[in-house]
């Protein structure tokens, strides 16, 4: 029984990109791996990390860059025929005794003897289903349905991060078996002595899926000046623009949550979010929340947050006038919001997944 309890060190290789929220969650669930002995291998895909990035990730982890980009950056299926060669040699050069993959289409053809899990952040079936109301493969996306699907069917256990993105794959792909819903965790935030009267707002812009155009129509008519952080020029060209809301740019996540924790309101209108780990960073600041009315923020957010119809401006510039106007809902709303996000605990993150790993190894033999 002794035994056990004790726990092996796991040498990990974990897939991940520099461009989203999938890069802030490696991050921060590798380091609480290591901390409790594992090592990580930390494998990218896409554009390389800056050196503020890199340099974090170096600071516990290592850090290797693949050549092949990740599936949704591409739209010629044979750009990711050198993959499954790529994690096989990774794997075997560190010893991995666990893939953890953060895009399940990365499973697709990937032959390796030890456990595989494959996480779904985000997908662009799902998304494509979410913002545009349109079939995979009308926009010429078909493939990539095929892809996810044939790596849900070889990952040995597929994670959601919410149970409204778990509904959502089967809503798209049919029944995926063996998945399971972890989710997110985020590291508590900074604590502000003193509020101030702006709305904040931080996200990568050039995502339809963000629904700036939302946000910055509620920007002319708000009572508080809305402030945002995050890029407006995405990786393939992708573009997104304000006129009315106050631009700060792509800065670092520790003045991101240092914002969060001034900011008076913290605001996220997105129409696709399979998670949201940006309200939850908010959230541990005790900011109060103004969500778009969807199916993941009501699941996590429901009674600890205020929810608008993600359509309309008008609807989040009356929310926020109301919050405006009563700084007692503002506290009342932040404590409910610091409340829940304790729920969402990085430990608690890392708990189920190493639950995940173990279920996993078993499945496989013990590897």
């Amino acid at each position: 029984m002794l035994q056990s309890l004790i726990h092996r060190p796991r040498r990990i290789v974990m897939t991940t990109d520099a461009v989203g929220g999938v890069w802030r969650y490696s991050l921060d669930l590798a380091r609480a791996l290591v901390a409790q002995g594992d090592s990580v291998v930390l494998a990218g895909l896409g554009p390389r990390p800056t050196h503020e990035q890199a340099r974090e990730a170096q600071s516990f982890a290592t850090l290797a860059w693949l050549k092949t980009p990740p599936d949704w950056m591409t739209r010629n299926e044979n750009d990711l025929d050198d993959l499954p060669g790529e994690l096989r040699s990774l794997a075997r050069a560190h010893g991995a005794d666990l893939v953890h993959l953060n895009a399940p289409a990365q499973a697709a053809k990937l032959d390796l003897p030890c456990p595989i899990v494959a996480v779904s952040h985000s997908c662009v079936v799902t998304w494509l289903r979410a913002v545009r109301g349109r079939d995979a493969a009308a926009d010429g996306w078909g493939w990539h349905k095929d892809r996810n699907r044939a790596g849900f069917d070889r990952a040995d256990i597929v994670v959601a991060p919410s149970r409204s993105h778990a509904d959502m794959l089967e809503a798209c792909y049919g029944p995926v078996a063996r998945l399971s819903v972890v989710h997110n965790g985020a590291l508590p935030g900074p604590i502000a002595s003193q509020r101030e009267h702006f709305v904040f707002a931080a996200a990568r812009w050039w995502d339809e899926g963000k629904n700036a155009g939302v946000l910055d129509a509620a920007a002319a008519i708000a009572k508080w000046p809305i402030h945002v952080a995050g890029p407006l020029k995405g990786p393939d060209g992708q573009s997104g623009y304000f006129d009315h809301c106050v631009w700060l740019g792509a800065i670092g996540h520790a003045e991101v949550r240092r914002l969060m924790a001034r900011a008076g309101i913290f605001v996220s209108t997105s129409i696709y979010e399979p998670f949201g780990l940006a309200a939850l960073e908010a959230a541990l600041s005790a900011t109060p929340l103004v969500l778009a009315d969807i199916a993941t923020y009501r699941e996590v957010w429901d009674g600890a947050g205020m929810f608008f119809d993600r359509r309309d401006p008008h609807a989040l510039a009356g929310c926020i006038a109301q919050l405006s106007r009563d700084e007692g809902l503002r506290r009342q709303l932040g404590r409910r919001a610091a409340r829940r996000a304790r729920e969402f605990s990085l430990a608690a993150q890392v708990a189920a997944m190493c639950a995940i790993y173990d279920r996993a190894a078993m499945a496989v033999g013990g590897c």
